[in-house]
């Protein structure tokens, strides 16, 4: 099987890409699931600590913005020195946090996303059904002298390939990754609710099929 390396030199990278001809910056273009990467037999594993890492997110309509956090529920990377070689990571779909909204309407909105609203349970992520998201890295590319990281992303059963800038700095018995902020079409994944591309809404009343992800992960061995 073919080995993909991500290559960290020093104490950081910083980790800028281009995947395609769209209007925002760091917008994922989602491709056909890939091979994952394979370690070394010498690379060090690296346990993800759960309650140190975070995944913020924003989902935004014509009129605001709504934010909050994922967790992860579990994760590893493999490094060689101070090279990921691999690694793979799950996400806890049903530890969604709202942040912009407090009492009613906090909960209100993250029942809906979670799907444990009667009649809303296939709306966005159906985490009754779906309860776990997974990450696993795919290789990496260099682009214009920068690197770009990709990994097979699967939501509700659907895997797609993506890419996405990160820093990476080691300490101690740490290691510490954290992404800029970069963007996903939801409906990649066929998570169509409300968007104007799928469904006959009023353009101010359609919710953007842009989610803005930030990954924040620290990790020990």
């Amino acid at each position: 099987m073919k080995r993909n390396f991500l290559k960290i030199t020093g104490m950081a990278a910083v980790i800028a890409f281009t995947v395609a001809c769209k209007d925002n910056k760091n917008e994922v273009e989602a491709t056909d699931e890939q091979e994952v990467a394979e370690a070394p037999m010498e690379a060090v594993t690296y346990t993800v600590d759960t309650e140190a890492s975070n995944i913020a997110w924003v989902g935004s309509k014509p009129t605001e913005d709504h934010t909050g956090n994922i967790s992860l529920q579990s994760g590893m990377v493999k490094v060689n020195g101070e090279t990921l070689e691999s690694g793979e990571f799950v996400i806890d779909m049903s530890s969604i946090e709202v942040t912009d909204l407090e009492g009613d309407s906090a909960a209100n909105l993250k029942g809906h996303l979670q799907g444990t609203v009667e009649g809303k349970e296939t709306d966005f992520f159906n985490t009754p059904k779906y309860p776990t998201a997974k990450f696993v890295v795919t290789g990496v590319n260099e682009v214009d002298g920068n690197t770009e990281l990709s990994g097979n992303l699967t939501l509700k059963d659907v895997t797609k390939n993506v890419s996405f800038p990160v820093m990476v700095s080691y300490e101690d018995n740490k290691m510490m990754l954290k992404s800029e902020e970069f963007t996903i079409d939801r409906t990649d994944w066929g998570i169509q609710y409300g968007s104007k591309n799928f469904t006959d809404i009023v353009a101010d009343k359609a919710i953007s099929d842009d989610i803005k992800l930030t990954i924040d992960l620290v990790a020990t061995k």
